[in-house]
């Protein structure tokens, strides 16, 4: 081999490891998104009358007991992971994750399965936190954006992979009683492929220059850097932690640090914002929305997998969007769609009550809802909540603020199924679409621009109250 191409093959390798890392961490997110996901195309089985016999209320329980388990997911695992590392803590959420996919699988009655679904939530909260905090510290500023999106991308993937698995079962075996087992069970493969991956991935090189381990650091920065870039990585990171006096251990007290406050502020309302514009309604519900709009049990859960796709398209172009715009604009852009889409749903809904088109028309709609919180909203939100908090109290941060997302969404989801029954479709969307006006106003008042700065130079700028460009 020449000289040249000796060089080329050396320069290759560390891109060739940071995508390693990167698909193989954001195993987590496709959990995340399976286990989330599967639970739309299960819930008309399991709430049939010689299996959990679900009402309303307990159809909301099910649903979204998994956020609930979720919430405390994200505040304990945040402090776990600053504490214990990201690598060994994704680990132990994988092997959560396969404890639980078999509890709700097997699970004789309701109470077994919520119980069994908030241990899964447990496990999917501490991966939306530790996964993208992963990904961040493992990333250069230049490839952050793309990097930590990917991780939506596999959220999303999860969820069309939740839909399509739904709808081959149901169309094949929908007269087999206990189908839903089927369908839930599946999410063990991913997690064994999990666990079994990130035994050959590093730690984070931030976290273990955190905990003075700096040869260590040096060492991953070198699997994923060129030489230079390393060494200058590295001194960037010692000089940036030698100026955190203030902060020597990630505390509960140190949240109430005015600058600190002023982040936290900012992350629960991103968190709060993802959320209320319902998107996890169509994702849990989608097949009772459609079959409330005229669909029959088997067309809604094939017909869900139309939002599967959009999802997964619509992240690929809100990947590539981050590299062109900021995420301010994006965020305020991703709003004004959903809001809209979830306006003509509740007014389609009402225009065209009992008519042949109304399903397809509110499928429709839900697609273009779909294509505007995956391609915008949502990538912006987890990205954001991964970069804004200083490192030392990053896991702790995060925690805190997708704790707040994570209980956003169970009340969405617990909710969701009691106003369906008792204000009808159309309402239950107006009811979004007005929170989605608020989330309008909030991100135009209230969201710095993050895009092009490093991790340390946000710190920075938060902590100096810095004017962002």
């Amino acid at each position: 081999m020449s000289a040249d191409g000796k060089t080329m093959k050396q320069q290759q390798s560390p891109n060739k490891r940071l995508r390693l890392v990167t698909w193989i961490s954001t195993f987590g997110g496709l959990l995340f998104g399976y286990d989330t996901g599967v639970v739309n195309g299960a819930l008309p089985y399991m709430a049939a009358s010689d299996q959990l016999n679900l009402t309303p209320v307990t159809e909301g329980l099910v649903a979204s007991s998994l956020t609930f388990g979720a919430a405390f997911g994200a505040i304990i695992s945040g402090h776990f992971s600053d504490n214990k590392g990201r690598r060994k803590l994704i680990m132990y959420l994988a092997i959560l994750f396969f404890i639980a996919t078999v509890g709700c699988s097997i699970a004789p009655n309701i109470e077994v399965m919520v119980i069994s679904r908030v241990l899964l939530g447990l496990a999917v909260g501490g991966a939306s936190v530790t996964v993208p905090a992963y990904l961040s510290e493992m990333s250069p500023a230049h490839r952050r954006g793309r990097m930590v999106t990917i991780n939506e991308l596999m959220i999303v993937t999860g969820q069309l992979m939740a839909f399509t698995f739904n709808a081959l079962l149901a169309t094949a075996f929908g007269d087999v009683s206990h189908i839903w087992r089927f369908m839930l069970v599946i999410a063990t493969i991913p997690a064994v492929i999990l666990w079994f991956g990130m035994l050959v991935m590093p730690e984070s090189p931030r976290w273990l220059a955190s905990k003075g381990k700096f040869g260590e650091a040096l060492a991953v920065l070198l699997q994923v850097r060129k030489k230079d870039v390393a060494h200058e990585e590295l001194a960037e990171i010692k000089e940036h932690l030698q100026k955190e006096d203030a902060i020597q251990k990630a505390r509960w007290k140190d949240l109430s640090i005015p600058w600190i406050r002023r982040i936290v502020f900012i992350g629960i309302g991103i968190a709060i914002v993802q959320q209320i514009t319902g998107v996890n309604s169509i994702m849990y519900y989608g097949t009772q929305i459609l079959k409330n709009a005229g669909f029959e049990t088997q067309a809604a859960i094939i017909g869900n997998i139309a939002n599967g796709v959009i999802s997964v398209l619509a992240t690929f172009v809100g990947i590539w969007l981050l590299g062109k715009i900021g995420r301010r604009p994006m965020l305020t852009i991703g709003l004004v769609g959903t809001t809209i889409a979830l306006t003509l749903i509740g007014v389609f809904s009402y225009l065209l009550e009992g008519s042949p088109a109304l399903p397809y028309v509110v499928l429709s709609l839900t697609v273009t809802f779909l294509a505007f919180q995956q391609g915008a909203i949502s990538p912006v939100t987890w990205l954001m909540l991964s970069e804004i908090f200083p490192l030392k109290l990053r896991g702790l941060g995060m925690g805190v603020t997708v704790f707040c997302l994570w209980i956003t969404n169970f009340l969405v989801g617990f909710s969701f199924p009691i106003l369906l029954d008792g204000f009808g479709l159309s309402n239950t969307f107006f009811v979004f679409a007005v929170l989605g006006i608020g989330a309008i106003i909030f991100v135009r008042k209230c969201l710095p621009e993050t895009k092009g700065y490093s991790l340390e130079q946000l710190e920075y700028f938060f902590k100096n109250h810095v004017k962002f460009k």
